[in-house]
């Protein structure tokens, strides 16, 4: 399966890389892979568990016990954890919370305050 983006103006999946940019030969369209990559990342959108969207800073409640990989403790349900940072893979918030110290969070456990 190709992870290419389909041709930004005719949308055929058909497109493959030339050098720096990517082609599309269904319409002769070229566009640089780079840019491609920028919009993808200004898209992404993280949101918690009920639907709302989360950003830089933003404060959270944890909705269900979480334990803590390779230790004994456990994030209550309740747990308000402030200043949330957006970040990249599985775990997409980075936090540090009271007690436990940093660590990162998936959004499907959080809701927005």
């Amino acid at each position: 399966m190709s992870t290419l983006p389909p041709c930004p103006q005719c949308q055929s999946v058909y497109t493959y890389v030339d050098g720096p940019g990517m082609v599309c030969p269904e319409c002769g369209h070229e566009w640089s892979a780079q840019s491609e990559v920028e919009t993808v990342e200004a898209v992404r959108v993280v949101r918690d568990a009920v639907g709302n969207v989360l950003q830089d800073g933003d404060s959270v409640t944890v909705i269900k016990d979480l334990k803590v990989k390779g230790s004994t403790l456990v994030v209550k349900v309740g747990t308000k954890v402030k200043n949330i940072r957006l970040c990249e893979g599985e775990h997409d918030i980075d936090c540090r919370i009271d007690g436990v110290g940093a660590m990162g969070l998936k959004s499907e456990f959080v809701k927005r305050v």
